[in-house]
């Protein structure tokens, strides 16, 4: 997937314009080489709130030659998405293209045909229209972004950035994915089953209730920890503790711990040779046929099939 096409609807906002254009189209092949090829395609009359993009040079057949596809938000959901991009991005998906949604890029896609019958989501403000508008669409308004193999679609704003990051990891690997973030100075990885309302989200420093404890069990991830244990060491209740756990990540403290342990097994597949056992052991998946599962079910893929993927990478780049 190394060429990535942003198929610019008429008054798209320039956050959402600027997250994917951070992320692909800036030339950061000190992180991974390839890097992508970027372009951005509109109709002749494509403005970003007003403003007409320099490299903007490619009308919206470009869109046929990208390997990656992203629709941004549109500007007016009371009209219905220009035909010719609805088209241009039906025809990409035809030609093998891996299509992605930023918030109400989603209507776009559902537009084209291609989220009949798919779960997707997109901004929560907009989800009951766009169920309304495409009833044959499963919109999930709860999560931040939803990755259906070759059709992904995301929640407003941030929620673009978390998915574009997800690109990467999913190209590139979680080590690169974790350095471009720490560039970015973004969050590394927000799953994106993640709530997208959240009552009291995650501060920028360690001032919120759970910071001692995250920081605790990321320290001991090889042991087979359990929520009782958690409250414990938290001195709530569990109940207490899983309500916590809701307001400051957005789901449980078992999921959460869930990702943590599968984050850490991707880097060390990545990033060391130790042994899928030595690895299961070590991220508190007790055996290399657990973590075989919860690692196939997670990511997509085997560990070993992982590892060969991104060990090559990082050789060559070595």
């Amino acid at each position: 997937m190394t060429s990535v096409a942003l198929a610019i609807p008429e008054g798209t906002s320039l956050f959402e314009f600027a997250a994917p254009h951070e992320v692909f189209g800036v030339d950061r092949r000190n992180l991974a080489d390839p890097w992508y090829d970027f372009s951005v395609c509109g109709s002749d009359t494509a403005r970003l709130r007003g403003w007409f993009p320099d490299n903007a040079i490619r009308g919206l057949d470009g869109l046929a030659a990208a390997d990656t596809v992203i629709v941004p938000a549109s500007r007016d959901l009371d009209e219905e998405p220009a035909p010719d991009l609805v088209d241009a991005v039906r025809a990409a998906y035809d030609g093998g293209a891996r299509v992605v949604s930023i918030c109400t890029g989603a209507f776009v896609l559902a537009a084209a045909g291609l989220l009949d019958g798919r779960r997707a989501t997109t901004h929560w403000l907009h989800a009951d229209a766009l169920a309304r508008r495409h009833p044959r669409v499963r919109v999930d308004p709860s999560v931040l972004y939803i990755d259906d193999g070759s059709i992904l679609t995301s929640a407003g704003k941030a929620a673009g950035m978390d998915l574009c990051l997800h690109l990467v990891r999913t190209d590139h690997g979680a080590a690169v994915a974790n350095r471009l973030a720490r560039v970015l100075v973004v969050a590394p990885h927000r799953p994106g089953g993640q709530a997208q309302f959240i009552t009291a989200p995650m501060p920028e420093r360690r001032e919120h209730v759970l910071a001692d404890l995250l920081a605790w069990v990321v320290g001991r991830l090889d042991q087979p920890l359990t929520v009782e244990e958690l409250a414990r060491r938290a001195n709530v209740s569990s109940r207490t503790l899983a309500r916590q756990f809701a307001a400051v990540t957005g789901t449980t403290p078992l999921r959460w711990l869930h990702a943590q342990r599968i984050q850490r097994a991707r880097e060390l597949l990545e990033t060391t040779d130790d042994s899928v056992d030595l690895i299961a052991a070590n991220t508190g998946m007790g055996t290399a046929t657990t973590m075989r599962r919860h690692f196939h079910a997670t990511v997509g893929v085997p560990p070993d099939t992982y590892r060969r993927t991104f060990r090559t990478e990082l050789t060559e780049r070595a």
